[in-house]
């Protein structure tokens, strides 16, 4: 029962100089400061984190100067308060987290005046690069079983297609993609086989690809 956790809860609260009481108006805890007006410390309780524990905080937040999240702790380490996808959410709604031992012991997992998560410029210029390179929108969003249609995929599927006709050199599939010796090189799918010094085929597991993804030859090369 969430009740178990009421009293660490409230004693801890109090250790911040709150006043504490439980279910006013169906916050499970409520405190005010000593201040006029009074700050107001909302804290909601659960028996593990979860979304449900989040949405009752957003339901309060309007109500409240400060909001509080508490749950027991999981006895591995492995609950949602050490997903750090949780945390960022929290983060950035501005709330309080409180992990409860089974001994009754309170600790603070995050709190309401952590900064918000910092952008993250690289992963953010990936997506960007990404987007830009692909050509047309290859791949229905919400998959996971299907390889997904990449910029990288794309430009190695049409380096296959023009090695349909003959052995090529790295250099003559450059109007393709500028990357296209890098892609021989490192081979990724296994659809080219270096027959030369300089020179690279298809393979049959790039011929199966092309029957999977038929493409259109490309012309100059």
């Amino acid at each position: 029962m969430e009740t178990t956790l009421y009293a660490p809860v409230k004693a801890f609260l109090e250790t911040l100089g709150f006043t504490v009481k439980g279910e006013v108006g169906g916050c499970d805890l409520l405190g005010l400061s000593e201040s006029e007006p009074p700050i107001v410390v909302i804290c909601e309780l659960k028996l593990s984190f979860n979304l449900e524990l989040v949405l009752q905080g957003v339901e309060r937040a309007a109500a409240a100067d400060e909001i509080w999240l508490a749950a027991k702790l999981s006895k591995k380490g492995k609950g949602r308060e050490s997903d750090a996808r949780f945390r960022n959410l929290c983060r950035r709604l501005g709330f309080g987290l409180l992990g409860v031992s089974e001994r009754g012991t309170v600790e603070i997992l995050l709190s309401p005046e952590a900064p918000a998560p910092r952008r993250d410029g690289k992963k953010r210029s990936r997506l960007v690069r990404e987007h830009q390179r692909r050509r047309g929108d290859p791949t229905a969003g919400g998959g996971s079983r299907a390889p997904i249609m990449t910029a990288y995929r794309q430009a190695a599927l049409a380096m296959a297609a023009a090695l349909v006709a003959g052995p090529l050199r790295p250099r003559d599939l450059k109007s393709i993609t500028p990357d296209a010796p890098k892609i021989l090189q490192r081979d990724v799918y296994g659809w080219f086989v270096r027959q030369e010094r300089g020179i690279y085929a298809l393979t049959n597991a790039g011929h199966a690809a092309l029957l999977r993804w038929p493409q259109d030859v490309p012309g100059g090369v």
